[in-house]
């Protein structure tokens, strides 16, 4: 059975003046966000140096991964703190600072603002933050800056149901533990969430507090840590400084000193990607800014196939509001728009997704989402309803190869792979031609093409669908470009003359060729939509169409992650379907994540779901 998670409430703030200085206070607990004296000096003696963090930051080796945990986000002022930390004593290498976070009652975007413009020094990260800070929705989202060489996974909802779905193959190196005072929220200091805290920690985690509260203590010590209680902040007689020791090391005085090395994984030097469409190069691109080197290996030229449209639509089908922390497509579709801003190919727009059935249940489902993500609406171009979806987007494929393929650390190889062999020190390639290539770390993103090379996995089949575009009579305004329609079909705009629509879905058909019946298909399901559109359209035989095969699952759910549990450094992702654009880019984290060992940025059970071998077939055992 779906696990329900809460719809997100935003934090409720009442603000009190203190030497000039707006202090946030939460009406949901009755307490302020930082310390009244200094909320940055506080976090700097409590957290930072509370962990040692000086120190152990500037150690850090070449692709060393450090992540660091939290118990509540609030103003995000912690977070900040430590980049700004990272910033002065990070070494000049390829290692990588992550932070995870929970948070309840997330601070709306204005009350973030308001609460971090007390900190001027603080500003051109806040300004970052801001950027990225994402909807009010559960789950997790991952803020990535990688010229930082730093990022967040903010987990929105309650702590004890979003710690047990938090995975990382390395564990956390150090945890603020902060939050509202226990006695003022005493839910997040329950033993449940510290079980699950021990679980992502090892010997070597160290713990910092502002609180010194008995229930705090006596938690850390039922699993061995070591505390102690140096002088707090400002007016406060005490904080917490804690270590997760052996049993056998008694020099609990100095963190470095008794801190446990801990086995890490090899992060990989190259990484050879089968396949440069839409999953190869979201894959190519968030290996390169990781600091990896990629060969991206086609067969013709980059999007040469399903992914190669002349537009591409970002547009989920949401689910219920109380499954989005673990619905793939409503996380992915968050996760998308923030990973396409960076690139020129992508514009933000608005779409009317037009309703004829199920109409009352699409209406409550529309209702239970904050009202600036997504309204039901009455409109003039449809006699149907629509709910309209104010965060969707654009992208101009080819324009978003051209800056993949830019990149200094990913280079692309014209070669038809088709053939994997193991050896000695990784696999070897090989082409149509009998060349061969030795790598060491390698993912098939090659589509349909993945069932000869891995027959052992479920069969994908063929879906055909063919787009077609043509010119308007009427030129779009400015508004209509930056709106788009979807019905079963889709239609938005191509130019300020051109419309691009359709799209034929075709099980089993294995064609390419444009066909008239196919531009009559979209013609058809735009009439029914958008018949006011359809009279602005060019005559059929004007149309330009394009052709291409999706690769499908039988469950619809890509395949993401390791091709099975037996083999190293041999990943998948294929199986998009008709959502390649909308999955790619978190599929893309996730493998690269698994890759480098890093907290994977969705639910641990979500990963699990996208599993390549989960269609194994099941042996019949002889009676």
């Amino acid at each position: 059975m779906t696990e329900k998670f809460p719809a997100i409430q935003t934090a409720e703030l009442d603000w009190q003046q203190v030497d000039g200085v707006d202090i946030p206070l939460s009406r949901q607990f009755g307490d302020v966000y930082f310390s009244k004296a200094n909320g940055l000096l506080e976090t700097r003696h409590v957290f930072l140096n509370g962990n040692d963090l000086t120190e152990r930051l500037a150690k850090l080796q070449d692709q060393q991964y450090f992540s660091i945990g939290e118990t509540g986000f609030g103003t995000g002022l912690n977070f900040l703190a430590l980049w700004q930390l990272w910033q002065q004593v990070r070494p000049a290498n390829r290692s990588h600072l992550h932070f995870i976070s929970v948070e309840k009652y997330p601070l709306s975007l204005p009350d973030l603002k308001h609460a971090l413009g007390v900190w001027t020094e603080l500003r051109p990260l806040a300004d970052q933050l801001i950027a990225q800070y994402p909807l009010p929705l559960a789950g997790c989202h991952r803020l990535s800056f990688p010229e930082e060489r730093i990022s967040i996974d903010l987990w929105l909802g309650d702590a004890a149901q979003t710690f047990p779905l938090i995975q990382s193959a390395q564990p956390v190196n150090a945890w603020f533990l902060d939050g509202f005072a226990p006695s003022c929220n005493p839910e997040l200091w329950q033993e449940q969430i510290f079980s699950h805290i021990m679980r992502l920690s090892a010997f070597g985690t160290s713990f910092a507090s502002f609180s010194v509260a008995g229930i705090l203590k006596r938690a850390l010590r039922s699993y061995g840590v070591t505390i102690r209680r140096p002088k707090g902040f400002g007016h406060k007689r005490e904080m917490l400084k804690a270590i997760w020791q052996h049993q056998n090391d008694e020099d609990g005085q100095n963190l470095l000193a008794s801190t446990i090395a801990i086995p890490e994984i090899a992060p990989p030097q190259h990484v050879s990607i089968i396949g440069a469409g839409i999953a190869g190069l979201n894959c190519a691109w968030t290996l390169a800014q990781r600091g990896v080197a990629v060969t991206l290996f086609e067969k013709e030229q980059p999007l040469s196939g399903g992914s190669g449209n002349p537009r591409a639509l970002l547009n989920p089908k949401l689910c219920p509001i109380e499954q989005v922390a673990t619905h793939l497509m409503t996380v992915s579709w968050q996760y998308a728009l923030k990973f396409y801003q960076q690139f020129s190919a992508f514009q933000a727009v608005q779409i009317y997704q037009l309703q004829d059935k199920n109409i009352e249940q699409v209406q409550t489902l529309t209702q239970d989402y904050p009202q600036d993500i997504l309204s039901w609406q009455n409109i003039a171009q449809s006699p149907l309803p629509a709910s309209l979806l104010h965060y969707a987007g654009t992208l101009s494929p080819h324009q978003f190869a051209e800056q993949v393929l830019a990149h200094p650390l990913i280079e692309w190889k014209q070669a038809d792979i088709q053939h994997i062999e193991t050896t000695a020190h990784g696999y070897r390639l090989i082409d149509q031609n009998q060349q061969h290539y030795d790598v060491t770390h390698v993912i098939a993103c090659n589509a349909l093409a993945v069932n000869h090379l891995f027959p052992e996995l479920t069969q994908l089949k063929p879906i055909r669908g063919q787009v077609s575009w043509c010119k308007v009579k009427t030129p779009f305004t400015t508004e209509q470009m930056q709106t788009g329609f979807s019905y079963g079909g889709y239609a938005l705009p191509l130019s300020s003359d051109q419309l691009v629509f359709g799209a034929s879905f075709l099980p089993h058909q294995a064609s390419t060729e444009i066909t008239l019946s196919d531009h009559q298909h979209n013609l058809q399901l735009m009439q029914h939509a958008l018949p006011d559109l359809v009279q602005q359209l060019a005559p059929i035989d004007q149309w330009q169409g394009r052709a291409s095969l999706r690769a499908q699952t039988p469950d619809y759910f890509p395949l993401v992650g390791p091709i099975n549990e037996n083999t190293k450094n041999l990943y998948c992702l294929a199986g998009l379907g008709s959502k390649g654009f909308l999955f790619a880019p978190l599929c893309s984290e996730i493998i690269v994540s698994q890759m480098l060992g890093e907290a994977l940025p969705v639910p641990a059970m979500l990963a699990h779901q996208l599993r390549p071998n989960r269609f194994k077939k099941k042996v019949k055992k002889n009676p």
